[in-house]
């Protein structure tokens, strides 16, 4: 190396470090600024940057999108996320529900429009009437406005159990899950997942006469009414018990339930557990099926519900006969432990609870497959619990990068359509 060349390259190595301590300061200082801003502005600045990154993930994913049966190759963004359940929605809004199931041949229920709740393509026809926009984007406008309020009322639900900077981790955690992109495409579970955490809020702040008509809009969303009922019960029964038993010197600070509030926990319960019927009640009504929801569900499982079955049918097809039958219950034993580590512990009995009860939801009633992935969105509490495990920045931005790679996973996995050997696709 010349002499010249040897001393620019000094300069360069010289220069660095004075270059990367003008960056740390600088984003240092912007961090600092935006620690100022007002919580929901930090928590609003927090989602809308994850769905820029997931936005791009699906604008790439797009670019490598071959032939389908929806669009050309390589359509564009808003194309790209309305495919899937959005076009089950975009059916409903347009056309409603089936007046009669429809069946095959052989007289099995075909796929319908019964299996998806009223709520958000309803929400989107009045947006459409109203706005005139398209039906298509009317939805995409919903759950991307839903999204955004999910997240400022998680932040809200987190900081009733950790400090500010803990509950923005939290926020970012579930902003960037590997499958929360789905908050920003024309599905339900952004607008259900605002329902059910205003409802958990307003739970753990022992207003549950105020959570009543949010658990009944909640129940039109998605099928969250039956694991909220048996965690309102859980919760009802834990209460009782809390005041029968003596006061323990240094223990709980909350004062114990009144009369008037295990009153109102009861009544939540009840219409909980009422609402978590409607649906299936509203299809019954209109197609004279009693079983008419049940059908349609089961269509896409090409079977009957069995509770429990799918999940040792799954562990089979994955890992043999004897391993495959032990796998349901290492899975068990494994979320058990999960939720009694003190990091789920410190989010409470209504939190813990809620997450036992969906996931035993989940094993009764579910169908494991790749949508699963999408299906455990409503265990949101849980990011707190990661937040809490460790305040490193490390380890917390480890967390969030990771995340991201997932989803970059999740939408060239299952997003994007491509063809298997025996015909259809994995739903995402």
């Amino acid at each position: 190396m010349s002499q010249q060349g040897a001393s620019a390259g000094r300069v360069v190595q010289e220069g660095n470090p004075g270059l990367n301590a003008l960056v740390r300061k600088r984003m240092g200082s912007a961090a600092a600024r935006a620690g100022g801003w007002p919580w929901w502005a930090q928590v609003a600045c927090v989602y809308v940057a994850a769905r820029i990154v997931s936005a791009c993930i699906f604008m790439a994913a797009a670019l490598h999108q071959g032939v389908n049966p929806w669009f050309p190759a390589k359509p564009d963004y808003w194309n790209f996320i309305n495919i899937w359940d959005a076009r089950w929605y975009g059916e409903v809004l347009l056309n409603g529900y089936p007046r009669q199931l429809p069946v095959d041949d052989g007289g099995n229920v075909r796929e319908n429009a019964w299996a998806f709740y009223a709520l958000f393509p309803m929400l989107g026809r009045a947006v459409s009437a109203m706005t005139g926009l398209d039906p298509a984007l009317a939805l995409t406008f919903i759950a991307m406005a839903a999204g955004l309020g999910a997240a400022l009322v998680v932040y809200c639900l987190f900081r009733q159990k950790a400090a500010h900077r803990t509950a923005m981790w939290g926020v970012a955690f579930f902003s960037t899950f590997p499958v929360a992109a789905v908050l920003q495409v024309p599905y339900a579970e952004s607008l259900n997942l605002l329902l059910l955490a205003s409802a958990l809020l307003l739970v753990m702040q022992r207003r549950y006469l105020w959570a009543m008509p949010v658990v009944v809009l909640m129940c039109l969303s998605r099928p969250t009414g039956v694991p909220f009922a048996a965690m309102a019960g859980g919760l009802l029964a834990y209460r009782l018990w809390e005041r029968t038993r003596p006061a323990v010197p240094g223990g709980r600070t909350d004062p114990p339930h009144s009369r008037r509030d295990l009153l109102a926990l009861a009544a939540l319960t009840a219409i909980s557990g009422l609402s978590a019927l409607m649906w299936p009640a509203i299809a019954w009504a209109v197609t004279g099926d009693p079983a008419a929801y049940t059908k349609t569900e089961t269509v896409w499982r090409g079977h009957d519900l069995v509770p429990f079955k799918p999940w040792f049918d799954t562990g089979i097809q994955l890992f043999g006969p004897v391993l495959g039958i032990l796998a349901p219950f290492v899975f068990v034993a494994a979320f058990a432990l999960l939720m009694s580590s003190p990091p789920v512990v410190a989010l409470g009995a209504e939190l813990r609870l809620w997450c036992v009860c969906y996931m035993g939801y989940l094993l009764v009633f579910l169908h494991p497959q790749t949508s699963t992935f999408r299906m455990l969105l409503p265990l949101f509490p849980l990011a707190l619990s990661a937040a809490l495990l460790s305040r490193s920045r490390a380890y917390r931005g480890t967390v969030v990068t990771m995340f991201v790679l997932l989803q970059i996973v999740w939408i060239v996995w299952l997003w994007a359509w491509a063809q298997l050997p025996g015909g259809g696709d994995y739903p995402p």
